[in-house]
């Protein structure tokens, strides 16, 4: 019943700019603590931003200041600003909607984003 679809990855060059997307389907959004994760392979998945249902967001320290998690309600869209990337930022992104008692955890299928030095 609950679908996320990212987009917006691929290939820039580092200080580049990529906007992350990932599209909820469901009824329910606006109930949903969501996330951005990034795997490298042979690499623990690594929290990169949050965001709660109200609006609260936090970030890992290593994207501080350079990405920006947001949501759109209307639009069941959760979106990851990416500014002044890093080859380590390379990885397969993956969006992830939480239930608040994280009892239901929904995953995307991820989007790859490329950095090259």
């Amino acid at each position: 019943q609950v679908q996320l679809v990212e987009s917006g990855g691929g290939l820039v060059q580092a200080g580049g700019s990529l906007r992350l997307s990932c599209e909820f389907s469901g009824r329910t959004f606006s109930t949903y603590r969501m996330g951005w994760y990034r795997q490298v392979p042979g690499k623990q998945r690594e929290l990169v931003a949050t965001i709660t249902t109200g609006g609260s967001t936090n970030y890992a320290d290593f994207v501080k200041g350079r990405f920006t998690i947001s949501r759109d309600n209307a639009k069941n869209t959760v979106y990851l600003q990416m500014n002044s990337l890093k080859p380590e930022d390379t990885a397969a992104y993956r969006c992830a909607a939480h239930t608040m008692d994280w009892s239901y955890n929904y995953w995307g299928q991820g989007t790859q984003v490329t950095v090259s030095s």
